[in-house]
C-alpha cells in the first residue's frame, strides 16, 4: 500500500507542467483498434489508467511501443474478442472496446466496467445506441461479461435521454465505420469529445458537429495510421490552478488551454480569484480574500462535476457559506468527513429541485434518499489527519488540503491519484510542497 506524508502550510512556486488530458487518450486508444496502420500519439500522459488501457491494446493483439511521453501503437489483426477479466474491470473505458471490436470482427465480449464508485455510471445508454446501429447485447451475470455481435454495423439516428460522455465517444467510434450516416443528438459537447473527433478525422473519418447538441458522422470504408497529440487536461489544470490560489498564488502552469475553461474561470474571478498570463505560462492567484459562490455541476458547458472536490477545498477558506451542488454523479462528496477531520465545515443541506429527474444527469429514483448538495462554512484553519482516499478527484482534493494544513498528514489510497495525476507527488516537490511518498 501507498501513501503520502505531507507537511503541510508553505506557500509553492515554480512552473508546472499539465499533462495531456486522461479522458482523451483512454478514448483515442480505444479508436486506434479502427485500423490497421501505425497510430503514434503524443504528450500521453503517464498514468496508471493509460497502463492498463495499452495491456488491454496488447491483449486484443496490438503492438506497443511507448517512449517517455509518445506511444506507437499498431493493431494488425485483432487476435481476440474477449478481454481478460482482471485487466478490463479495473477501468470504465473498457466498455467503449465494443465499438472497434464489433466494427472490425463483428463480434466483442467485454466484462462490466471498473472505475471510481462516484455513482451508479451506468452504461445501458450507448449499449442502446449500439443495439440501435444493429448489435445484438446482451449481459450474463454468471460471468460478469457483456456479450455482442452484429452482421454489421449501420447508420442510425440516436438521441441520448440524458448527456452521456462516454456514451456519445462509443457511438461515434462504433460510426466510423458503419454502413451510411450516423446521427447523435443530445451528444455530449466536452472539449475532450471534440479532441477524439479531431484525432478520428485526421485518420480519415467524416465526423462533424451540426450543432452543439448534434453530431454527424458519414461512415468510411477504412480509416488509416495518423500521428496526433493529445490536448491538455482541464482537470489538471483547475486542479493545479486551486492550489495555487491557495498556496501564495506562485505557480506557473505550462500548456494549459484556457480556452476551454471559460466556466471556471468566470467562477473562479467571482470567488476573488484573478490569472495573469506570461511567457506561455499561467498564474492564478487571490487577489484580496476568497469570496463565497454557489456553484452547481452540469455537462459541458456547466461547471465540471470533476472540477467540485477542489472547489469545495477552496470555498473552506471564503469569507462565509457557499453552497455546492452536484447533479451528474449521485455519490461524489467522498472527501467531505476526511476534510471534516481537518476543521473544516460541511453539511449536507437539500437542494430546492422542481424536477429532480431533468436536472439530474444520472437515473434518478424518486424512492431513493440523495444527498445532492452540501453548504460549506469558511473560513476554517484546517490541520492535519490521516485521511483515506475513495476515488480520484477526492484524491487531489485531500491531497490540496494536506498542504494547506497544519502539521503532517498521511493520505492512504494513493492508487485513485495514480489513475488521474502523473507523478503528483515528485511533480508537487518541485514547488516545494513537502510531500513524500512511502510503501507499507
Amino acid at each position: 500500500m501507498k501513501k503520502y506524508i505531507i507537511n503541510g502550510g508553505k506557500n509553492l512556486s515554480g512552473e508546472i507542467v499539465i499533462s495531456g488530458s486522461k479522458n482523451v487518450v483512454l478514448k483515442i486508444l480505444v479508436a486506434a483498434c479502427l485500423t490497421d496502420e501505425e497510430i503514434v500519439l503524443k504528450n500521453v500522459p503517464l498514468i496508471s489508467d493509460f497502463y492498463v488501457m495499452l495491456d488491454l491494446v496488447r491483449e486484443i493483439g496490438g503492438e506497443v511501443e511507448l517512449s517517455e511521453h509518445t506511444v506507437k501503437i499498431r493493431i494488425p489483426e485483432i487476435k481476440t474478442t474477449k478481454l481478460p477479466l482482471e485487466i478490463g474491470a479495473k477501468i470504465r473505458t473498457t466498455s467503449m472496446f465494443l465499438a472497434p471490436l464489433l466494427a472490425r470482427t463483428k463480434n466483442a465480449s467485454i466484462p462490466n466496467p471498473g472505475g471510481c464508485r462516484i455513482g451508479a455510471r451506468p452504461i445501458d445508454r450507448h449499449i442502446k445506441g449500439l443495439e440501435q446501429m444493429g448489435a445484438e447485447i446482451s449481459y450474463y451475470s454468471d460471468d460478469g461479461y457483456f456479450h455482442a455481435k452484429t452482421d454489421g454495423l449501420k447508420g442510425t439516428t440516436y438521441e441520448f435521454e440524458k448527456n452521456s460522455h462516454t456514451g456519445t465517444e462509443t457511438l461515434i467510434i462504433a460510426a466510423v465505420l458503419a454502413k451510411g450516416t450516423t446521427i447523435i443528438k443530445n451528444a455530449a459537447e466536452e472539449p475532450e469529445v471534440d479532441d477524439l473527433i479531431g484525432f478520428l478525422n485526421s485518420m480519415g473519418a467524416k465526423i462533424k458537429r451540426t450543432d452543439n447538441r448534434t453530431i454527424e458522422i458519414e461512415g468510411v470504408s477504412s480509416v488509416h495510421g495518423t500521428t496526433y497529440t493529445i490536448m491538455p487536461d482541464r482537470n489538471e489544470v483547475v486542479t493545479v490552478a486551486i492550489c495555487s490560489a491557495l498556496t501564495g498564488g506562485n505557480i506557473l502552469i505550462k500548456n494549459a488551454n484556457l480556452s476551454d475553461l471559460d466556466t471556471f474561470l468566470k467562477v473562479f474571478e467571482k470567488a476573488g480569484g484573478a490569472w495573469e498570463e506570461k511567457d506561455g505560462a499561467v498564474r492564478f492567484f487571490i487577489i484580496d480574500q476568497v469570496l463565497p459562490v454557489d456553484v452547481a455541476t452540469g455537462p459541458h458547458p456547466k461547471f465540471m462535476t470533476d472540477w467540485q472536490g477542489p472547489w469545495a477545498l477552496l470555498m473552506t477558506q471564503a469569507q462565509g457559506k457557499s453552497l455546492l451542488h452536484e447533479t451528474v454523479y449521485e455519490n461524489r462528496f467522498a472527501y467531505k468527513k476526511e476534510v471534516e477531520k481537518m476543521g473544516a465545515k460541511m453539511q449536507f443541506v437539500a437542494p430546492v429541485v422542481e424536477d429532480p429527474e431533468n436536472l439530474y444527469n444520472f437515473n434518478y429514483e424518486k424512492e431513493r434518499k440523495y444527498r445532492q448538495q452540501i453548504q460549506i462554512t469558511g473560513p476554517r484553519r484546517l490541520h492535519n489527519a490521516v485521511l483515506s482516499i475513495a476515488d480520484l478527484r477526492a484524491g487531489a482534493t485531500l491531497v490540496l488540503a494536506a498542504l494547506i494544513a497544519q502539521g503532517e498528514s498521511v493520505i492512504y489510497g494513493i492508487e485513485y491519484l495514480d489513475r488521474g495525476y502523473e507523478a503528483f507527488d515528485t511533480r508537487l516537490a518541485a514547488l516545494g510542497a513537502d510531500i513524500h511518498a512511502l510503501e507499507e
